[in-house]
């Protein structure tokens, strides 16, 4: 089954809520970056939210990130997005091992451990909206949670999850966000909030072989759950040779100098894809005389 998202109502529009299968972008995921499991679960949750994340977007141009700074042992997680929920990401330490938690399962909050949740979305303003928040449990799902209650005064449900194979590549992953409109009454929070106690897992409904709408159906179907669209959603990344020597000719003269005199070609590696582009002598002094362009022109 391909990846996509479901975006749904409930409840004659109190409800808003999303739910995706995101097994085939994770599992991409934990093969570019060699991720180990416990990381595969923790980037993968993020990921998974990061693409829901951006279909909420309602600009086409818009563009969503999500960063964890954090003292656990991956140091750091960041996730992209745009609105058509092409999604990538990246972890600081890729193949951090933990033991299983107190439940038997991958310890994602040990590997987290305790810091910051920024989203930062770029809408085409002047100034992009960051929001922060601090982590709860690092578990990403709750963490999202808060942020959502706190930075965005919306009570949300989020449930992400991803479970692995013996070979350790992606058996399930998937997730849902469900949120609640200002004017939702009390009858639809409670019975919503009933039915989020006794649900299973996210990974163990898909696992059952249910899709995303089965899953939006098993939270909602008793609060008249419509299904408005559906659309895909996949690991991308939009990095080239172009965006590359624009970055580096944002550093600067003086850098792109010092690449220079040291005399060698210089190897520069996408962090959400791994390709690599490789700029030579030549190639660095046309960056350095744009460089010079551009800083005169400021």
């Amino acid at each position: 089954m391909k990846d996509y998202i479901v975006r749904a109502t409930a409840a004659n529009a109190q409800i808003r809520a999303f739910a995706i299968n995101s097994r085939e972008l994770v599992e991409q995921a934990r093969s570019i970056h060699a991720l180990s499991p416990v990381i595969t679960a923790a980037l993968g949750r993020l990921l998974t939210a990061g693409a829901m994340m951006g279909s909420m977007l309602k600009g086409e141009k818009d563009a969503l990130t999500l960063q964890i700074h954090c003292d656990g042992p991956v140091r750091g997680l960041a996730v992209t997005a745009d609105a058509r929920a092409n999604v990538k990401g990246a972890a600081l330490e890729p193949q951090v091992m933990l033991p299983p938690n107190a439940l038997g399962k991958l310890d994602v909050g040990g590997a987290v451990g305790n810091g910051i949740l920024s989203v930062i979305k770029d809408m085409g303003l002047k100034e992009p909206y960051v929001g922060q928040t601090q982590l709860q449990t690092g578990e990403i799902a709750e963490d999202l949670t808060y942020y959502f209650a706190t930075s965005e005064q919306v009570p949300s449900a989020v449930g992400l999850g991803v479970l692995m194979e013996k070979d350790n590549t992606v058996r399930q992953a998937g997730g849902f966000i469900i949120q609640l409109m200002p004017f939702a009454d009390d009858e639809t929070i409670n019975a919503l909030e009933e039915k989020l106690k006794t649900m299973d897992s996210v990974t163990t409904i898909l696992d059952d072989g249910n899709s995303p709408e089965q899953l939006l159906e098993l939270l909602l179907g008793d609060l008249k759950l419509e299904i408005n669209d559906t659309i895909p959603a996949q690991y991308y990344c939009d990095c080239s040779r172009e965006r590359v020597e624009r970055a580096m000719i944002s550093i600067g003269k003086k850098d792109i100098q010092e690449m220079i005199d040291a005399d060698k070609p210089v190897e520069v590696r996408c962090q959400f894809c791994d390709k690599i582009y490789n700029f030579e002598i030549d190639d660095l002094r046309q960056m350095l005389g744009s460089a010079a362009a551009k800083s005169s022109s400021q």
